[in-house]
């Protein structure tokens, strides 16, 4: 008799130890399944006047950290049609970015330069006018609670 109730009792503490663990695995796939990913914004970048329709257009986001120090947070290139093209970077999280754009005319995945100066067609989200090294401060802009949509020319 002793071992029935011992064999039971071993038996109850089991299904509650494994109730317990079911219980605890249930409840973390139901809470992680209840997290939405982060959704940043859309940032939507067109240019409408492309010298031509050789190569590819190179679209790259910065943040300070990134500017003209190599890739971007998010980096885009894109075909050419009739000389226009359009991209837009996804899940863009608030802050402070800027977009640079270049018109990779010999597909090399880099600018070119000839005496210092470039020989590829480049520009910047708000469109600075400026000599010299392009400036983070003049393209920058804010990503806070809604998409944004750039035209930017070379």
């Amino acid at each position: 008799m002793k071992t029935t109730t011992t064999s039971n009792l071993l038996k109850n503490v089991l299904n509650v130890l494994l109730l317990f663990a079911l219980s605890i695995t249930l409840a973390t796939a139901q809470s992680d399944t209840d997290k939405k990913p982060e959704k940043g914004q859309s940032i939507t970048v067109t240019i409408d006047k492309v010298k031509n329709n050789t190569g590819q257009v190179m679209f790259t986001l910065h943040t300070e950290d990134t500017w003209l120090k190599g890739q971007g947070v998010q980096n885009k290139s894109t075909k050419i049609e009739n000389n226009k093209v359009s991209i837009t970077f996804e899940n863009v999280q608030p802050g402070t970015y800027s977009i640079m754009v270049l018109h990779d005319e010999n597909e090399n995945n880099r600018m070119d330069f000839e005496n210092g100066m470039p020989m590829e067609n480049y520009g910047m989200s708000n469109n600075p006018l400026s000599f010299g090294p392009p400036k983070f401060s003049e393209a920058k802009f804010d990503v806070t609670t809604t998409n944004l949509e750039f035209d930017i020319n070379f």
